[in-house]
């Protein structure tokens, strides 16, 4: 009997989201599956699905929502395994995938500009410099995309020609936190106007930055998000995990990992999402690069009396040493994209008995496992996580201990 695959058949979503045939051919929008016929369409196979949005395959925000729940858990699974994979590695324990809901992401990045005589707003264009005017969005949180139309109509009144602006939002506890880049008010008057635009929308901030920095314009009480239970001030341009759930199970993998560690050091702390996680029953050093980040955790553990012990510290240029290192019980450490590539290589050379590592980049994780591993630590878990749904991007937590 011949076991001889059909080289028309889509196996797998590679790692940019395209479909991969038998022989290696790769189709855009393609699911697990789906059959190439003899001119070369596709006959779509049972993990096809029908998109939810409308901007599908024009809007860049989404890529994958062609595939079904099952094959999008394992291509966020198995980006994670071929990169280990790439390294030679495995892990002792894949927990399954944890898959954020449609309508859960609590911050975005918009583009905004004149088009003719109608503003845009919304995503840029799937590989190009166009602006998808948004009319629906599958992955907010209703609570942001409510403001667009209410945005749009007011940033056409303001707009120049052929200038773009580009729109953060964070949905914060108090609302949306919501900053407007390569814009300035002119005059008293827009100044009143954006004030007033804000009230009535109900921001919980709304600021400005012309390319000096954020200014704010409105915030009637000081903007917060609750970390651990824990009130921290949001800083502009802070990084705030994107949606609540998946900030739930990159803790709840982080505490399984840390276990009863009493002394904690958590590096690239950011806010403080993992140094408040912690609790109230052990002492936590909480390193980071951002001044303002770092200040709003010091700010927030010292009226909560948490035993966290913060330093403005940038890991890239000056990381911890081995000695000092060792004297943490665990050490919990979630880096930029481009990976901890030389704070790795001094925890290498540690004797910390338990690392937390959570990345955001598999390839980076991946080239950092291995220094770990070659050190003779063990990679014995890994839980996927995807908070970005329908994207190509995928986050995990690992845990590695001592031989």
């Amino acid at each position: 009997m011949s076991t001889e695959i059909d080289s028309n058949i889509i196996l797998r979503v590679a790692a940019k989201g395209d479909g991969v045939t038998a022989d290696g051919r790769h189709v855009a929008f393609s699911a697990p599956l789906d059959r190439l016929n003899d001119e070369g369409g596709l006959i779509k196979g049972p993990h096809h699905v029908e998109p939810p949005c409308q901007h599908f395959k024009n809007c860049g925000g989404c890529s994958l929502q062609h595939l079904d729940a099952e094959s999008y858990a394992q291509f966020v699974t198995d980006r994670i395994v071929y990169a280990l994979e790439g390294q030679g590695l495995s892990a002792g324990t894949l927990h399954p995938p944890q898959i954020s809901k449609p309508k859960s992401r609590i911050r975005a990045s918009l583009r905004g500009a004149m088009m003719g005589k109608n503003f845009k707003l919304g995503f840029s264009g799937a590989g190009s410099h166009r602006i998808v005017d948004l009319k629906q969005c599958e992955i907010m949180r209703p609570e942001l995309f409510a403001v667009i139309e209410p945005l749009r109509i007011f940033l056409q009144s303001v707009a120049r020609r052929k200038h773009d602006m580009n729109i953060e939002m964070s949905l914060a506890d108090q609302g949306v936190d919501l900053c407007i880049n390569n814009y300035e008010p002119e005059s008293l008057e827009e100044r009143v106007a954006l004030a007033d635009f804000a009230k009535e929308n109900g921001f919980a901030r709304l600021s400005v930055d012309n390319g000096f920095g954020p200014e704010t314009q409105w915030e009637p009480e000081p903007v917060t998000v609750t970390l651990g239970g824990v009130a921290v001030s949001l800083p502009h341009n802070s990084f705030l995990q994107p949606t609540h759930e998946g900030k739930d199970a990159l803790v709840s993998a982080m505490l399984e990992t840390v276990g009863n560690s009493k002394f904690v050091a958590d590096l690239f702390a950011g806010l403080g999402t993992f140094a408040f996680a912690l609790g109230d029953n052990r002492k936590v050093y909480a390193a980071e690069g951002s001044r303002d980040a770092i200040g709003a955790l010091q700010m927030a553990a010292n009226l909560s009396k948490r035993q966290i012990f913060t330093e403005h510290r940038d890991l890239f240029r000056r990381p911890l040493s081995p000695d000092e290192l060792n004297r943490f019980g665990a050490v919990i450490l979630d880096p930029p994209r481009a990976g901890a590539r030389d704070q790795v290589a001094q925890i290498a050379q540690s004797e910390v008995p338990k690392i937390c590592y959570i990345s955001c980049n598999p390839a980076s994780f991946a080239r950092d496992a291995k220094q770990l591993c070659d050190a003779g630590y063990k990679l014995d878990a890994v839980w996927p996580v995807g908070q970005f749904l329908w994207s190509t991007h995928v986050e995990l937590v690992s845990s590695f201990s001592l031989k």
